[in-house]
């Protein structure tokens, strides 16, 4: 899996003072899972190191300054805006992690000035910007907001979800194998958005008797969309309970009883989600229960992440 996330991130000295923001979570941990395509436009139009630079409106439009004289670097920096997202383009990226706050990077942090010099709000960063309109199903994110462990666990189970079916995608599949891919994800799609799953079951039942491609194709966006929402304490709970359904009728009642203790702790954030999962994958192995076993939602990434065994990775 590739991932194209800003080069400071990573540890190169590419700051505008010739420092890094090295993040240890995306090198250390993610870096075992994710070849890293880095990318930095202010060190490609400004050079390392450099005056650092703000965002300003200007004539209704978003213009960049120099912090040190108020030269307009606009065309500069939108340049090797472009530049770096040509250089990306060629590779099967299945996500983005910015620099937060950065007048290139930041998604929805960069600060916004006005002509007088006071803060108006909050923006995209130039780059940040182009990414969106290039990649709109694209999962990304900045690492301040990963800081949180609720956003960290939906960003992530996005990344490698979204890497799964350009994977299925890549391998020629046919109308089974679709139903199959869907089949698998029903937990952790309804996990998600339930209109959309059951949206997206339609789909895959093709009643419009739609050619493959265009069936694939409407799949496609709808399945990117949906796994792009945030999962809940009070929509996992009921995907929890959904899954307890196939093993009702193996289970004795202290099973059962020690199951729906667990989701009951879970939504009260007396335990993490790892809990109950962990033991219904315990009773699904233990009585054979293939469909449960097959779910993604109890793997949807590898487990040394670990990101569903912290309290507050729900909300």
């Amino acid at each position: 899996m590739k991932i194209a996330v800003s080069a400071c991130l990573l540890g190169e000295s590419v700051r505008f003072d010739g420092g890094h923001k090295h993040d240890r979570f995306i090198t250390d941990e993610l870096g075992q899972l994710a070849e890293f395509i880095p990318f930095c436009p202010e060190h490609l139009a400004f050079g390392t190191p450099r005056p650092s630079v703000r965002l300003m409106r200007q004539d209704e439009k978003i213009h960049v300054h120099s912090n040190k004289n108020g030269t307009d670097l606009t065309e500069q920096l939108c340049h090797a805006c472009r530049n770096e997202l040509n250089r990306l383009s060629p590779y099967p990226i299945s996500g983005i992690i910015f620099k937060s706050k950065s007048p290139s990077c930041g998604m929805k942090s960069a600060k916004l000035y006005l002509e007088n010099g006071m803060c108006e709000g909050k923006e995209d960063g130039l780059f940040a910007a182009l990414c969106r309109e290039r990649y709109p199903l694209l999962p990304m994110e900045e690492e301040g907001r990963l800081q949180d462990p609720w956003l960290r666990e939906n960003f992530i189970m996005q990344l490698f979800a979204y890497n799964d079916f350009e994977q299925f995608k890549s391998a020629n599949p046919s109308p089974g194998e679709l139903v199959r891919f869907h089949t698998t994800r029903k937990f952790m799609l309804q996990s998600k958005d339930e209109k959309m799953y059951r949206a997206l079951g339609n789909i895959v039942a093709n009643h419009e008797h739609y050619d493959f491609e265009i069936q694939i194709a409407l799949y496609e966006t709808l399945y990117k969309t949906a796994i792009a929402q945030k999962s809940s304490i009070k929509r996992n709970r009921n995907v929890l309970e959904h899954m307890a359904g196939f093993l009702k009728n193996h289970l004795s009642k202290i099973e059962k009883e020690v199951l729906h203790t667990q989701f009951a702790e879970y939504a009260e954030k007396i335990v993490p989600l790892i809990v109950p999962l962990s033991t219904i994958a315990l009773y699904a192995a233990h009585y054979q229960v293939d469909y449960l076993l097959e779910q993604t939602f109890l793997n949807p990434y590898p487990k040394t992440l670990a990101l569903r065994s912290h309290i507050d990775a729900g909300k």
